[in-house]
């Protein structure tokens, strides 16, 4: 803004403050107040006096201005380019991909599992037959009868379900190969006989000794009895056995 436009402006703006700082109406109603209560003074005559002119070439020149404007200039903003930025940009990892190495799967060799072979019970041996007791060769005939099993004396404990016998003591300690130390292991604890009775047949393991019975009874369990007669017979006349 030039310095005449600022000094125009702040003589807007005195003017302005005063008038508005004279309250003129409230004034004027005061004089005229006052004027009611004095009386008049009587008019006196004042001679006129001529009014002397001023001559054409006095008169008030107007004032040229001592401060000329001078003319605005508006200075043009500059404006600067922004300079470019430059982006550098990472250069992306390389990435180097190894060949795997080849893995060498080793194949199992096959393993043959052997399959143990099935336990056998090994029945012992008969003696040779030219040293054999009668009762081990042929068919054998005595009484059948039965009795509550449990503890035997091949050391077996027997229930009466299971198809067992028990031999007389005089087989029992006859026996072929057995010493009469151990009875545990006398050679015809385990071995098996079928007996015969009126068409009816049982087989039977010996886990016992019989110390009532003839040489070729046999006193079968219950179960095995019961495969035969019934057991209100009690005692079975003529019951036929062999070996297996």
């Amino acid at each position: 803004m030039s310095l005449t436009k600022a000094f125009l402006l702040f003589l807007s703006f005195v003017v302005s403050v005063h008038a508005l700082a004279t309250p003129h109406v409230h004034r004027a109603i005061h004089h005229r107040a006052l004027a009611a209560r004095v009386p008049s003074p009587a008019p006196v005559d004042i001679p006129a006096t001529p009014v002397k002119r001023r001559q054409n070439g006095k008169r008030c020149r107007p004032r040229s201005s001592a401060v000329t404007s001078s003319p605005e200039t508006t200075k043009a903003p500059s404006y600067a380019a922004p300079r470019p930025t430059t982006t550098h940009e990472a250069p992306s990892p390389t990435t180097t991909h190894k060949a795997p190495s080849p893995t060498t799967t080793h194949k199992p060799s096959p393993t043959t599992s052997k399959e143990a072979p099935p336990a056998t019970t090994k029945k012992p041996s008969p003696p040779p037959s030219s040293n054999l007791p009668s009762y081990m060769t042929g068919t054998q005939t005595g009484e059948g009868t039965f009795y509550a099993t449990g503890l035997g004396a091949c050391g077996i404990t027997n229930k009466d379900t299971d198809y067992i016998a028990a031999v007389s003591h005089l087989m029992f300690d006859s026996f072929p190969d057995y010493n009469g130390a151990n009875p545990n292991h006398n050679p015809i604890c385990g071995r098996k006989v079928t007996a015969n009775y009126k068409g009816k047949s049982v087989t039977v393991a010996i886990t016992d000794r019989c110390t009532g019975c003839a040489i070729t009874d046999l006193d079968f369990s219950p179960s095995a009895f019961n495969q035969l007669a019934d057991f209100s017979l009690g005692r079975l006349q003529g019951v036929k056995w062999t070996w297996d």
